[in-house]
């Protein structure tokens, strides 16, 4: 499996990242989140769902788990950090299948769950404003993705 790393300077440059990889997305797309708090994951986030044409705020779903948003493609925005191992099936396959593009914040917490073929980004806080950003993409069609966005 390859992997691909982008370094980002300013929170504008990671929403910039996420607004151009949205560019590329397609319904059934599903990209997993991991990364500390505050090592800007909604910030991310925030930069995919414009990149996605949604215009409505995006924040982090902590409490509600999933938040849909209307865009050039339906934009699931799940937060699973909250769940314990006692949870019941909440339909993430819905999502996962659906015609929307889903990202999922904690996603190693519902590793189970997750389709074979996904994006798997991680976010790491390099300094206050320098982050790393490390894509392992899950399937031939996530790895072409990277290469044309990392090129």
């Amino acid at each position: 499996m390859d992997q691909f790393e982008i370094m980002t300077n300013t929170p504008e440059e990671t929403g910039e990242f996420a607004e151009r990889l949205a560019r590329y997305l397609k319904a059934g797309d599903v990209i997993t989140l991991e990364g500390d708090l505050g090592a800007g994951k909604t910030t991310f986030t925030k930069g995919l769902a414009k990149g996605l044409g949604v215009k409505k705020t995006v924040n982090s779903p902590t409490f509600t788990i999933i938040k849909e948003y209307k865009g050039r493609l339906p934009f699931y925005h799940m937060d699973v950090y909250r769940l314990d191992d006692s949870f019941e099936d909440l339909g993430f396959d819905e999502y996962f299948e659906g015609g929307g593009v889903t990202v999922v914040e904690w996603a190693h917490l519902i590793e189970d769950q997750l389709p074979q073929e996904l994006l798997s980004l991680s976010i790491y806080r390099e300094d206050d404003t320098v982050r790393k950003i490390v894509l392992k993409p899950y399937g031939e069609r996530y790895n072409e993705l990277c290469k044309e966005i990392i090129s």
